[in-house]
């Protein structure tokens, strides 16, 4: 194995050893409550549902909900800092909502079930395959399967749930993550996989697993 891809496994493991214990140490919110904020504003983007209708913004439905609490909370500035995940829109939208209420939209959200999505590109479906399977050894690239699961299930807390999610939304956010205009990735793993990554890779591997299920 080489260097740089041990060095994101051990960051993994570590960061996934914190949000499990993070995870079990916070309260649950309240998903009646969180569907009361969910069907009145979020719905406009993510569908009252949460199953996004609008390619650009990302599916909520069935995501993990220490997930969705830790990208609420890192839109939204606090104690005189930045935002960690700076969105001109979500922070506007997530700024009236203090924490006990983004709990409650975690819990709705991660409650609903998610609907199936598919690949588009016939063309590029082995590439994204053997990329999101195997990941590129010579690059130094992992497995996407080793954070996000074998059918993109994702692991509760850091790793969000892939499968299904609109492939121009997680082409964005991969480009984002190499550009660095996105930087709420634990231990910088995102930032440094994506920086490995073509255009070309991103574009195959995110329409795969848009089919994931």
């Amino acid at each position: 194995m080489s260097r740089s891809l041990f060095a994101l496994v051990f960051a993994f493991i570590a960061c996934s050893a914190h949000a499990t214990d993070a995870a079990k140490a916070a309260p649950k919110g309240d998903a009646a409550r969180g569907k009361e904020i969910a069907t009145t504003v979020c719905a406009a983007c993510h569908n009252a549902d949460g199953n996004s209708t609008i390619a650009v913004n990302p599916s909520l439905a069935g995501q993990s909900y220490d997930y969705l609490l830790k990208q609420m909370t890192n839109f939204k500035a606090a104690d005189g800092q930045p935002a960690l995940r700076a969105n001109a829109i979500m922070g506007g939208m997530i700024a009236p909502y203090d924490l006990g209420q983004m709990r409650d939209l975690a819990a709705y959200f991660s409650s609903q079930t998610a609907k199936a999505g598919a690949a588009k590109n016939e063309a590029t479906v082995l590439q994204g395959q053997a990329l999101y399977r195997r990941g590129d050894m010579k690059k130094g690239l992992p497995a996407c399967a080793s954070c996000h699961g074998p059918t993109g299930a994702g692991i509760p807390a850091q790793y969000p749930r892939v499968s299904g999610q609109h492939a121009e939304y997680a082409e964005a956010q991969l480009k984002a993550f190499r550009d660095g205009t996105r930087a709420n990735d634990p231990a910088k793993i995102m930032r440094t996989i994506a920086l490995k990554m073509t255009d070309a890779e991103i574009k195959a591997v995110t329409d795969y697993m848009a089919g994931l299920r």
